[in-house]
Protein backbone atom coordinates (compact mmCIF):
# COMPACT_ATOMS: atom_id res chain seq x y z
CA UNK A 1 0.00 0.00 0.00
CA UNK A 2 1.17 3.56 -0.70
CA UNK A 3 2.86 4.69 2.25
CA UNK A 4 0.36 7.92 2.26
CA UNK A 5 -2.52 5.75 2.07
CA UNK A 6 -1.23 3.72 4.69
CA UNK A 7 -0.66 6.50 6.81
CA UNK A 8 -4.09 8.16 6.69
CA UNK A 9 -6.00 4.46 7.09
CA UNK A 10 -4.15 4.07 10.40
CA UNK A 11 -5.56 7.56 11.63
CA UNK A 12 -8.83 6.35 10.78
CA UNK A 13 -8.52 2.88 12.27
CA UNK A 14 -7.55 5.32 15.55
CA UNK A 15 -9.85 7.84 14.96
CA UNK A 16 -12.59 4.67 15.35
CA UNK A 17 -10.80 3.33 18.40
CA UNK A 18 -10.73 6.48 20.37
CA UNK A 19 -14.29 7.39 19.66
CA UNK A 20 -15.48 4.00 20.93
CA UNK A 21 -13.29 3.25 24.11
CA UNK A 22 -12.11 7.08 24.82
CA UNK A 23 -14.70 9.08 27.56
CA UNK A 24 -13.58 12.24 26.36
CA UNK A 25 -13.55 11.36 22.85
CA UNK A 26 -16.85 9.81 22.78
CA UNK A 27 -18.27 12.81 24.58
CA UNK A 28 -16.82 15.30 21.80
CA UNK A 29 -20.03 16.46 19.53
CA UNK A 30 -18.60 18.82 15.72
CA UNK A 31 -19.86 21.80 17.95
CA UNK A 32 -17.53 20.94 21.16
CA UNK A 33 -14.71 20.83 18.47
CA UNK A 34 -15.51 24.17 16.85
CA UNK A 35 -12.89 26.15 19.29
CA UNK A 36 -10.56 23.35 19.14
CA UNK A 37 -10.82 23.43 15.38
CA UNK A 38 -10.34 27.40 14.80
CA UNK A 39 -7.38 27.16 18.24
CA UNK A 40 -5.28 24.52 15.79
CA UNK A 41 -5.81 26.77 12.78
CA UNK A 42 -4.27 29.89 15.01
CA UNK A 43 -1.04 27.19 15.89
CA UNK A 44 -1.04 26.01 12.12
CA UNK A 45 -0.35 30.31 11.01
CA UNK A 46 1.69 31.15 13.86
CA UNK A 47 4.23 28.46 13.13
CA UNK A 48 3.54 29.70 9.73
CA UNK A 49 4.52 33.11 10.33
CA UNK A 50 7.70 32.01 12.33
CA UNK A 51 9.12 29.81 9.66
CA UNK A 52 8.63 26.55 12.00
CA UNK A 53 8.01 23.85 9.67
CA UNK A 54 8.31 21.21 12.25
CA UNK A 55 5.76 23.36 14.00
CA UNK A 56 3.80 23.17 10.37
CA UNK A 57 4.33 19.61 10.06
CA UNK A 58 2.89 18.89 13.52
CA UNK A 59 -0.20 21.41 13.19
CA UNK A 60 -1.41 20.00 9.96
CA UNK A 61 -1.20 16.65 11.54
CA UNK A 62 -3.51 18.14 14.08
CA UNK A 63 -6.17 19.45 12.01
CA UNK A 64 -6.18 16.03 9.89
CA UNK A 65 -7.10 14.59 13.08
CA UNK A 66 -9.98 17.25 13.56
CA UNK A 67 -11.64 16.63 9.97
CA UNK A 68 -11.46 12.77 10.60
CA UNK A 69 -13.24 13.29 13.38
CA UNK A 70 -15.57 15.62 11.84
CA UNK A 71 -16.27 12.97 9.29
CA UNK A 72 -17.00 9.83 12.11
CA UNK A 73 -19.49 12.34 13.69
CA UNK A 74 -20.90 12.99 10.26
CA UNK A 75 -21.01 9.09 9.74
CA UNK A 76 -22.56 8.60 12.77
CA UNK A 77 -25.15 11.03 12.32
CA UNK A 78 -25.63 8.71 8.60
CA UNK A 79 -25.18 12.38 7.24
CA UNK A 80 -21.52 11.49 5.41
CA UNK A 81 -18.29 9.64 5.90
CA UNK A 82 -15.07 10.87 5.21
CA UNK A 83 -14.99 9.05 1.54
CA UNK A 84 -18.41 11.54 0.64
CA UNK A 85 -16.01 14.91 2.12
CA UNK A 86 -13.00 13.29 -0.14
CA UNK A 87 -14.60 12.80 -2.92
CA UNK A 88 -16.42 16.01 -2.77
CA UNK A 89 -13.78 18.10 -2.81
CA UNK A 90 -11.76 16.41 -5.39
CA UNK A 91 -14.96 16.63 -7.75
CA UNK A 92 -14.82 20.64 -6.91
CA UNK A 93 -11.35 20.66 -7.88
CA UNK A 94 -11.52 18.75 -11.22
CA UNK A 95 -14.83 20.92 -11.99
CA UNK A 96 -13.12 24.11 -11.31
CA UNK A 97 -9.52 23.51 -12.79
CA UNK A 98 -11.06 22.73 -16.28
CA UNK A 99 -7.43 24.58 -17.41
CA UNK A 100 -5.82 21.26 -16.30
CA UNK A 101 -8.98 18.77 -16.87
CA UNK A 102 -10.89 20.43 -19.67
CA UNK A 103 -9.67 22.46 -22.75
CA UNK A 104 -10.00 25.94 -21.16
CA UNK A 105 -6.71 27.93 -22.04
CA UNK A 106 -5.82 30.53 -18.96
CA UNK A 107 -2.73 33.01 -18.94
CA UNK A 108 -1.85 33.52 -15.27
CA UNK A 109 -3.16 32.68 -11.93
CA UNK A 110 -5.49 36.01 -12.26
CA UNK A 111 -7.31 34.25 -14.95
CA UNK A 112 -7.26 31.23 -12.91
CA UNK A 113 -9.21 33.08 -9.87
CA UNK A 114 -11.50 34.18 -12.12
CA UNK A 115 -12.76 31.52 -13.30
CA UNK A 116 -12.74 29.92 -10.17
CA UNK A 117 -15.13 32.92 -9.46
CA UNK A 118 -17.60 32.49 -12.04
CA UNK A 119 -18.00 28.71 -12.12
CA UNK A 120 -18.92 29.07 -8.16
CA UNK A 121 -21.54 31.40 -9.60
CA UNK A 122 -22.70 28.97 -12.50
CA UNK A 123 -23.29 26.17 -9.52
CA UNK A 124 -25.70 28.55 -8.39
CA UNK A 125 -23.82 30.85 -5.78
CA UNK A 126 -25.94 34.10 -5.19
CA UNK A 127 -23.10 36.22 -4.81
CA UNK A 128 -19.54 36.00 -5.17
CA UNK A 129 -19.52 36.73 -1.39
CA UNK A 130 -21.37 34.02 -0.29
CA UNK A 131 -18.33 32.02 0.33
CA UNK A 132 -16.63 33.87 2.58
CA UNK A 133 -17.86 32.68 6.19
CA UNK A 134 -19.25 35.13 8.84
CA UNK A 135 -16.84 34.20 11.54
CA UNK A 136 -13.90 35.47 9.63
CA UNK A 137 -11.55 37.82 11.81
CA UNK A 138 -12.50 41.34 10.40
CA UNK A 139 -9.06 42.27 8.94
CA UNK A 140 -9.05 38.53 7.07
CA UNK A 141 -12.88 38.83 5.84
CA UNK A 142 -12.27 42.71 4.60
CA UNK A 143 -9.21 41.29 2.41
CA UNK A 144 -10.70 38.03 1.37
CA UNK A 145 -14.19 40.07 0.16
CA UNK A 146 -11.79 42.03 -1.72
CA UNK A 147 -10.10 39.94 -3.28
CA UNK A 148 -13.25 38.39 -4.49
CA UNK A 149 -14.87 41.24 -5.98
CA UNK A 150 -11.79 42.29 -7.63
CA UNK A 151 -12.27 38.39 -10.02
CA UNK A 152 -15.37 39.92 -11.41
CA UNK A 153 -13.78 43.53 -12.39
CA UNK A 154 -14.88 45.78 -9.21
CA UNK A 155 -11.38 46.87 -8.39
CA UNK A 156 -9.32 49.85 -8.85
CA UNK A 157 -7.19 50.68 -11.82
CA UNK A 158 -4.58 52.22 -10.33
CA UNK A 159 -2.54 52.26 -6.98
CA UNK A 160 -2.59 56.15 -6.54
CA UNK A 161 -6.58 56.30 -6.81
CA UNK A 162 -6.62 53.56 -4.22
CA UNK A 163 -4.24 55.81 -1.64
CA UNK A 164 -6.64 58.84 -2.61
CA UNK A 165 -9.59 56.97 -1.55
CA UNK A 166 -7.73 56.30 1.74
CA UNK A 167 -6.72 59.65 2.28
CA UNK A 168 -10.46 60.45 1.80
CA UNK A 169 -11.61 58.13 4.53
CA UNK A 170 -9.09 60.15 6.61
CA UNK A 171 -10.76 63.42 6.17
CA UNK A 172 -14.06 61.96 6.98
CA UNK A 173 -12.47 60.72 9.83
CA UNK A 174 -11.46 63.64 11.23
CA UNK A 175 -14.35 65.92 10.26
CA UNK A 176 -16.35 63.46 12.15
CA UNK A 177 -13.89 63.81 15.35
CA UNK A 178 -14.18 67.47 15.63
CA UNK A 179 -17.96 67.81 14.67
CA UNK A 180 -20.14 68.70 17.56
CA UNK A 181 -23.25 66.86 16.20
CA UNK A 182 -21.37 63.32 15.07
CA UNK A 183 -22.52 60.71 16.80
CA UNK A 184 -20.09 57.89 18.39
CA UNK A 185 -21.61 55.75 16.07
CA UNK A 186 -20.67 57.76 12.78
CA UNK A 187 -17.04 58.14 14.29
CA UNK A 188 -17.00 54.44 14.78
CA UNK A 189 -18.23 53.55 10.64
CA UNK A 190 -15.57 56.57 9.70
CA UNK A 191 -12.93 54.81 11.68
CA UNK A 192 -14.15 51.44 9.92
CA UNK A 193 -14.02 53.04 6.71
CA UNK A 194 -10.17 54.09 7.24
CA UNK A 195 -9.17 50.44 8.17
CA UNK A 196 -11.12 49.12 4.75
CA UNK A 197 -9.32 51.24 2.44
CA UNK A 198 -5.52 50.36 4.15
CA UNK A 199 -6.48 46.71 3.99
CA UNK A 200 -7.51 47.41 -0.31
CA UNK A 201 -4.28 49.81 -0.41
CA UNK A 202 -1.95 47.07 1.11
CA UNK A 203 -3.82 44.35 -1.12
CA UNK A 204 -3.34 46.51 -4.44
CA UNK A 205 0.32 46.53 -3.54
CA UNK A 206 0.78 42.99 -2.64
CA UNK A 207 0.71 43.03 1.26
CA UNK A 208 -1.22 41.24 3.65
CA UNK A 209 -3.12 43.33 5.66
CA UNK A 210 -3.41 40.86 8.69
CA UNK A 211 0.02 39.08 8.15
CA UNK A 212 1.34 42.61 8.37
CA UNK A 213 -0.45 43.42 11.73
CA UNK A 214 0.76 39.64 12.41
CA UNK A 215 4.08 40.87 12.31
CA UNK A 216 3.74 44.30 14.09
CA UNK A 217 2.09 42.45 17.44
CA UNK A 218 5.09 40.59 17.64
CA UNK A 219 7.62 43.18 17.61
CA UNK A 220 5.33 45.08 19.72
CA UNK A 221 5.42 42.12 22.42
CA UNK A 222 9.09 41.85 21.86
CA UNK A 223 10.14 45.45 22.68
CA UNK A 224 7.80 46.01 26.06
CA UNK A 225 8.69 42.74 27.56
CA UNK A 226 12.28 44.22 27.14
CA UNK A 227 11.15 47.93 28.75
CA UNK A 228 9.91 45.29 31.86
CA UNK A 229 12.54 43.14 31.97
CA UNK A 230 14.68 46.12 32.28
CA UNK A 231 12.78 48.92 34.17
CA UNK A 232 14.57 50.48 36.97
CA UNK A 233 11.36 50.26 39.03
CA UNK A 234 8.16 49.62 38.60
CA UNK A 235 6.80 50.81 35.62
CA UNK A 236 3.83 52.56 36.96
CA UNK A 237 6.57 54.42 38.95
CA UNK A 238 8.33 55.41 35.83
CA UNK A 239 7.22 58.43 33.42
CA UNK A 240 6.47 57.89 29.64
CA UNK A 241 9.79 59.81 28.75
CA UNK A 242 12.00 56.82 30.58
CA UNK A 243 10.10 53.97 29.08
CA UNK A 244 10.99 55.62 25.29
CA UNK A 245 14.53 55.52 26.26
CA UNK A 246 14.09 51.58 27.16
CA UNK A 247 12.15 51.02 23.63
CA UNK A 248 14.27 52.93 21.99
CA UNK A 249 17.15 50.52 23.21
CA UNK A 250 15.04 47.55 22.14
CA UNK A 251 14.86 48.97 18.92
CA UNK A 252 18.65 49.78 18.69
CA UNK A 253 18.91 45.90 19.98
CA UNK A 254 16.87 44.42 17.38
CA UNK A 255 18.45 46.36 14.62
CA UNK A 256 22.06 44.78 15.54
Amino acid sequence: MDARLAAFHRLLDIMDDLREKCPWDRKQTMESLRNLTIEETYELADAILDGDLEGVKEEIGDLLLHMVFYARIGKEKGAFDITDALNGVSDKLVKRHPHIYGDLQVKDAEEVKKNWEQIKLQEGKRSVLSGVPKSLPAMVKAYRMQEKTKQVGFEWKDKADVWKKVEEEMQEFTEAMESQTATQKEREEEFGDILFSLINYGRFVGIDAETALSKVNDKFKRRFEYIESNAPRDLQDMTLEEMDELWEAAKSMASK
